[in-house]
């Protein structure tokens, strides 16, 4: 008599393993979300060259940052269904083109104009990339060997975070600017090429309809979300247009989103089922997400500021000083990974939140104007190996929470909720910098100032309050102000560069704070503990062992 045959997908999954190696396959998909993640932070460098060269101003050179992270952030809900209806090798070789080709309209583009529309496309081939790609990990990897798998994506995806003001910096001062978008030309050519050659068809079996009004109300809603808190500080938090301000469009994304909340609850088929939120991993991976997105861009912000304005090093060597963090993440993810298959994910995880939240304390601590910024690779290190055991087991303990026939939906939440965190840290390390600057220079000047004789104190004081909000590069103006007295030119230098020290370490902490937030999230984290060899004493991929576990977390 013929056994039964095992259910569809996994009999599919099991024929394509067989005759490829699911760590190729890895390699391809980590090769185009490499690409994804590095351009998030590699912009930054080249803003200064974007000024020159484009001749715009710098609320237009902020919008190419802006879009990309807007449409990045916004469909992600969306494009995690599309894996789950075609399959996640197409969806994801659909947005790998479309990622490469806009990227090559990014470095052609003669206007800023231009630009923003090619960064705008390049975030949607981001968004139809990345759910796929924690849906192929879980996919191709059975229980007992997927936190390896999650080590080594989280490992791409912190190198890629960290990467980008280093490889920035280099191709901004010997290239061009151009040349941190024509790079990843030849990268998506090639990704592409191992894409189709390795990874597998996987086909669903999951014949899922498309909630309409869902996917409406979950656009408008995080759409204006996302731009509301990314260009606030853009537009004071006032007027957008006409009588809409800032708040305005915040608050009508927050009320749209509780909409397609309560919208979920009834629909026959969820864009974002909210079963998921029920487990209690899911939902406390989901939230730690968030604030490591939270934490990976709100802090290079007030390091590039501290590194390049305040201590005048150049993109390269500013890069340089991150290199020792880049180095250690790289090492360290693997290794946590395949550990976070034998322990519960939350102890690494927790453990690397904690490095990462110490580390960026430290770096605080010792951001002063009189401290050598070469002396910071001593916590970046710290952070480094922080960064590097954080990504793997969480993502590993959060997706395999997910139902499997949810793995798409699964993903698309998890990568839009850390986005969001993203947007953010942006957003509200923006604010604290600029309001931190205007507060450490006034009392930076007014130290400085008890030195001079009584008559030129105040209007030192009023100058240098002049530069700060004369609207320069990052909210100052370092050009002697006209106002100044005699012979105080390189005092207020130094008052700039002390103040921006102080406010650039007083930035610093909020990301490390919003990481403890993480931590108490964490801890109620638990993750599927599979021996290797039962799972190969069934021959299968621990579908049945990790169903188990889920009902036990």
């Amino acid at each position: 008599m013929r056994a039964d045959p095992l259910p569809a997908p996994t009999e599919r999954r099991l024929t394509m393993t067989k005759t490829r190696s699911p760590w190729a396959a890895l390699l391809a998909l980590c090769l185009g979300f490499f690409m994804i993640l590095l351009d998030t932070t590699i912009v930054s460098i080249a803003i200064p060259a974007m000024l020159t060269e484009l001749r715009a101003g710098l609320t237009a050179v902020v919008w190419v940052t802006s879009v990309y992270l807007l449409t990045y952030a916004v469909p992600m809900l969306l494009t995690g269904r599309l894996g789950d209806r075609f399959g996640p090798k197409r969806v994801f070789l659909a947005g790998l083109a479309v990622f490469t080709l806009a990227s090559l309209w990014c470095g052609l583009a003669g206007s800023i104009e231009q630009l923003i529309a090619a960064r705008a496309v390049q975030g949607l081939g981001a968004a139809l990339m990345t759910p796929q790609t924690l849906a192929f990990i879980t996919h191709l990897f059975p229980p007992d060997r997927r936190g390896q798998a999650m080590g080594a994506w989280g490992g791409v995806a912190g190198l890629a975070t960290i990467t980008g003001p280093l490889l920035g910096g280099v191709l901004v001062d010997h290239l061009g600017w151009e040349w941190i978008f024509f790079v990843n030309v030849p990268i998506g050519v090639l990704a592409v090429a191992l894409t189709l050659w390795l990874v597998p068809d996987w086909q669903p079996r999951h014949a899922h309809r498309f909630d309409v009004p869902g996917v409406l109300l979950s656009a408008a809603g995080l759409g204006l979300l996302v731009f509301g808190i990314q260009n606030g500080q853009h537009y004071d938090w006032g007027p957008v247009l006409g009588p809409v301000t800032v708040p305005h469009l915040i608050i009508a994304g927050v009320v749209l989103l509780v909409v397609f909340v309560l919208r979920q609850r009834v629909a026959a088929e969820p864009l974002t089922p909210l079963r998921l939120f029920t487990n209690r991993t899911f939902a406390a991976g989901t939230f730690t997400s968030m604030t490591v997105g939270f934490a990976m861009t709100a802090m290079f912000i007030p390091l590039v500021v501290y590194l390049q304005s305040a201590k005048g090093l150049s993109p390269t060597m500013a890069g340089l000083v991150t290199t020792p963090m880049c180095l250690m993440q790289g090492l360290v993810a693997p290794f946590v990974g395949k550990l976070s298959d034998r322990l519960p994910a939350r102890y690494p995880l927790v453990f690397g939140l904690l490095a990462l939240a110490g580390g960026l304390a430290w770096t605080a601590v010792w951001a002063g104007a009189g401290t050598s910024p070469w002396t910071l690779m001593i916590p970046l290190v710290l952070c480094g190996v922080g960064i590097g055991s954080i990504f793997g087991p969480m993502s590993n303990a959060t997706m395999g929470a997910a139902p499997r026939e949810l793995t798409g939906s699964a993903s698309g939440v998890y990568n839009t909720v850390r986005q969001v965190g993203g947007v953010l840290g942006s957003a509200s390390v923006g604010v604290l910098l600029s309001a931190s600057v205007t507060s450490s220079v006034a009392q930076r000047a007014s130290e400085a100032a008890a030195a001079l004789p009584a008559q030129e104190r105040q209007p030192f004081v009023d100058a240098v309050a002049g530069s700060v909000s004369g609207g320069g590069e990052f909210g100052f103006d370092a050009a002697p102000h006209a106002a100044l007295p005699p012979g105080t030119e390189g005092l207020v230098q130094q008052v700039l560069h002390s103040g921006l020290s102080d406010a650039a370490g007083v930035s610093i902490l909020l990301p490390a704070g919003v990481l403890l937030a993480g931590v108490v999230a964490a801890l109620f984290m638990r993750s599927p503990r599979v021996a290797r060899g039962t799972a190969a004493a069934v021959g299968a991929p621990g579908h049945d062992l990790e169903a188990a576990a889920q009902r036990r977390g």
